[in-house]
Formats: C-alpha cells, structure tokens, sequence
C-alpha cells in the first residue's frame, strides 16, 4: 500500500506518525517544499520520506492535510486523480477563532470533491484532536475512528488501514453522512471513543 500526506501540520503529522508505526512507508509533501520536512523526516525514521506534492498525489492513498483556506492551492493542478483515494481529514474552519463557513448547504467533502475530480473521496481523520489521533490505544480498547464516502471499495481500503493503524472504523454512510463528523456542525467532532472486545 503506497501512503502519502498533503499537508505536514498537527494533524498530518499525527497520521505519519501512526502510518510509521504500523510498520508502513509514507511520504509526505507541504507547500514549502522537501527540504522544509528534512527534521520531521529524521524523527520518523527510515520509513518516511518528503516529496513534491505532485509526487505525493500519485500514491494509492493520498491524506488531504491542510488548512481550509489552503486547500484550492495545495491541490491546484495535482490531477488527473485517475481513482485514486484522497482521505479528506479537513474541517471547514479557521485558527484561531474557528468559526464555521457557509458552504451553501455542501458537506465540506462535497466541496473538497469538486477540487479533485477523478478521485475517491473519503471523509475521516477529522474528528479527534491530533494528541489522540496519535494513540490508538486507550482505556484497553480502540479508539474509534468515523469514515464515509460514496466509493465502496474506497471506504473498504481505508477501512482496513483504519484497522492496521490500530483504530476501529466505523462506516458513517455516504460523503453525505460525513457531515455528522464534521466539525463544528456534526455531533460527533470531539468525542473520544473507544471500543472494547
């Protein structure tokens, strides 16, 4: 499984964090380039490597990491997806104040989608705080993890990274039903829960 991440914030580092630790190679890109990624890079180990983010859109499973606004250039001329999947891990807010946008009625995937025409969209990796998106592990249990998308196989391939990674997945629905893991509308955006076997 080739795994790449757009974005090297908290949250896209927290998720190269868990790829490395499950044994996976990730690349990761940003908008300033290899070179700016080099100390993250040396912290992860010889599993992770910084690439273009041309290069980081070609993988099987590309994570969409970026702030809200930066994501039309963060994505400017990365296509044709040809199918790929993009998890989209992103909020429709702001830093500092996060305060919601109007998005005229869409899902902020839906959004996301019209910027990447081509690739299968799955909305996850948005709903917990980056500190514990980086343990999968708590209280005994798993934490779980929400994903949704309108791609089945797509949702089963992210499904089972969710697994590998640690988490337990749990299927929303469609992009449509992402909307109640996006923050600040859904009612699940910071709810920390785990599952017991």
């Amino acid at each position: 499984m080739n795994i790449s991440i757009i974005g090297a914030g908290a949250i896209g580092a927290a998720i190269a964090r868990l790829v490395v630790d499950a044994g996976l190679n990730v690349s990761l890109a940003n908008s300033r380039g290899p070179e700016s990624l080099a100390t993250l890079v040396a912290e992860l180990g010889p599993l992770a490597q910084a690439v273009t983010a041309r290069q980081a859109s070609q993988a099987d499973i590309v994570f969409l990491a970026v702030n809200w606004s930066k994501i039309p250039k963060a994505v400017e001329g990365l296509g044709p997806w040809e199918g790929r999947i993009v998890v989209d891990t992103n909020n429709p807010i702001e830093a500092p104040l996060f305060k919601p946008l109007d998005l005229n009625g869409k899902t902020s995937s839906h959004v996301v989608a019209e910027l990447l025409p081509g690739a299968r969209l799955v909305k996850g990796f948005n709903h917990l705080a980056p500190r514990l998106l980086t343990n999968p592990n708590a209280e005994g249990g798993r934490r779980v993890l929400f994903y949704a998308g309108d791609h089945v196989e797509a949702k089963q391939k992210v499904a089972e990274l969710i697994t590998r990674l640690g988490f337990f997945g749990i299927d929303l629905g469609s992009l449509q039903q992402g909307l109640l893991a996006q923050f600040p509308d859904g009612p699940i955006p910071g709810l920390n829960l785990v599952k017991h076997d």
